[in-house]
């Protein structure tokens, strides 16, 4: 069976949003289905998408699983977006970022600690 994901992200604000999760993904969407969706690639058959709905916004919450989260937050903060908060279960770290209607964005994965 090939599995794969489209994963909604509700926002109030599409034009500010949009803006913010191409600094998160740093891409551009891969197209746009509409004027209030945009849609990323983040691997074959696995996407995540904006779509303007204000009645519904704010309450997302996903992650987005990395072979190096530390390196992919490291460039996500050179694009201006601090994680607010990160949690360690041992190897594994998750790094949360918050859109401004506070929908949840997780980067995470395994994490190599010294010896």
């Amino acid at each position: 069976m090939a599995v794969g994901v489209f994963a909604g992200i509700p926002v109030r604000d599409y034009g500010s949003a949009l803006e913010w999760y191409k600094r998160l993904f740093g891409a551009e969407p891969a197209f746009y289905p509409n004027d209030i969706e945009a849609v990323w690639q983040l691997a074959e058959n696995r996407y995540v998408y904006i779509i303007r709905d204000p009645g519904r916004a704010g309450g997302a919450v996903s992650m987005i699983w990395v072979d190096d989260p530390t390196a992919e937050v490291a460039r996500i903060s050179g694009q201006g977006l601090e994680p607010v908060d990160i949690e360690k279960h041992g190897s594994v770290w998750k790094y949360i970022f918050h859109d401004g209607d506070g929908n949840e964005t997780g980067i995470g994965g395994e994490v190599s600690t010294p010896g």
